[in-house]
């Protein structure tokens, strides 16, 4: 087991004779241990810098195997110090059942790079156009919700010579506004670098041929799922995109509540995004898709169509990036 840090990791493991080894290393001494220890199963902990540790291990010919945080926090005994976080890692990773993560490689990590600074982009823009409401709304001056209409109505207000702006105040919602257009060209920078990422990767490329699935979600979910083999099955990277139900089970009898909500976000978001649209675009289709989507809406709802509907494609590109069809 090895717990890593910024500057000092903790390693964890049992000898031949079941002897506790223990040992704290410094970031510059640790390829140089494992260059010399015995070819091992290593467990991480997936959290900033264990891909980029677990690709440097793997040339040097170990195992190594990252694992699910919240998995980890299960086994640690005693009071939180490194070297019990280091023991937890050894008693998850020897666990049969173990909740691994996949190994991404470099290029994987650079789309994801993409997709973190444009979704930051847009975190900043709402936040942006939520100061630029509310300042407005405390002058008498509201503009209804939504980006369109804040770039629709700002240019308006600021020419309006008879509402109570100030000279000081019209400058500075001119500058609030300048700074929206530029944000505005980034993201669609950013959308444009992930167009091309997408057709420039087979894989990514291939995904488009899915209902729901555009570049951006093609492109996350390509870096993310890689070959598909850190995962046992379909079901799996479903679940581990927490578009399954939670379960409340107990006395033999099965309960289930809403979906659980586990592992990346993001890309649960742009499934459900995508699912959506179809759903959105099915009514007056007769294909075979549709059909069962209009029918699953008049049993269960629109919000369950559209997170079944994430489920199905979830299980879908798993099985065209495991099988390459």
């Amino acid at each position: 087991g090895l717990d890593i840090a910024k500057n000092i990791f903790h390693f964890y493991s049992l000898g031949a004779d079941t002897k506790v080894i223990k040992k704290s290393l410094k970031r510059a001494e640790l390829l140089a241990f494992f260059a010399n220890y015995p070819v091992s199963s290593i467990g991480i902990e997936a959290c900033g810098g264990a891909h980029h540790w677990a690709r440097e291990l793997t040339k040097q010919g170990h195992q190594v195997i990252l694992l699910n945080a919240k998995y980890v926090k299960s086994f640690v005994v005693g009071n939180k110090n490194d070297f019990n976080d280091a023991q937890a890692i050894f008693d998850a990773v020897s666990r049969p059942n173990k909740r691994t993560v996949a190994v991404k490689t470099i290029e994987q990590q650079d789309v994801q790079l993409v997709h973190n600074i444009r979704q930051e982009l847009i975190e900043t823009r709402t936040a942006l156009v939520n100061q630029i409401r509310g300042l407005l709304s405390e002058r008498g001056i509201v503009i209804p919700q939504g980006i369109n209409q804040v770039r629709k109505e700002l240019p308006s207000i600021l020419e309006d010579a008879e509402n109570e702006l100030t000279a000081l105040s019209r400058e500075l919602f001119a500058e609030l506004h300048e700074k929206l257009k530029t944000l505005d060209t980034q993201i669609k920078e950013h959308d444009a670098r992930i167009n091309r990422l997408c057709h420039q990767n087979e894989r990514s490329k291939r995904f488009l041929e899915v209902p729901g699935v555009g570049p951006i979600t093609a492109t996350i979910v390509a870096a993310d799922i890689g070959d598909g083999k850190g995962y046992a099955s379909s079901r799996d990277y479903a679940a581990r995109l927490g578009v399954v139900p939670k379960q409340h089970s107990s006395g033999g009898k099965q309960v289930y509540l809403g979906i659980s909500k586990r592992g990346n976000r993001y890309i649960r978001t742009m499934l459900i995004h995508g699912a959506r649209a179809v759903l959105k675009n099915c009514t007056n289709k007769t294909d075979k898709l549709s059909l069962w989507l209009k029918s699953l809406i008049e049993r269960r709802g629109f919000n369950k169509a559209a997170v079944a509907l994430a489920n199905k494609n979830a299980r879908i590109l798993w099985a065209m990036a495991s099988k390459n069809k």
